[in-house]
């Protein structure tokens, strides 16, 4: 009751009273993207491409070899299910998702 009584005057006082489960589930939808599967170098890579970087001009920004980038490009497109297919060109499907655009 006196939970109750405490958010009845917040409320009146003009702020919010939210239940913590709503709260909760909020947060958890909020997190829940595609991006939210990359790791930090795969966010990093992912940005360095959609800067317009080449594999090669990636790895030296990151002093990594373009083995390694293109390790982490294809861990990007499996994490952001973009399967190979002829029609597609998952490194432009990529950047589309991390720009908010697909």
């Amino acid at each position: 009751m006196e939970e109750f009584a405490a958010a009845l005057r917040r409320v009146a006082a003009g702020g919010t009273a939210l239940d913590p489960q709503v709260v909760s589930q909020l947060l958890v939808r909020r997190h829940s993207g595609p991006l939210d599967r990359l790791t930090p170098r795969e966010r990093e890579v992912l940005e360095l491409m959609a800067g317009g970087r080449s594999n090669a001009g990636i790895a030296g920004q990151l002093v990594v070899s373009e083995s390694a980038v293109a390790k982490h490009i294809n861990n990007i497109f499996a994490k952001l299910d973009l399967p190979k297919a002829d029609a597609d060109h998952r490194r432009v499907l990529a950047v589309l998702t991390f720009l908010g655009v697909a």
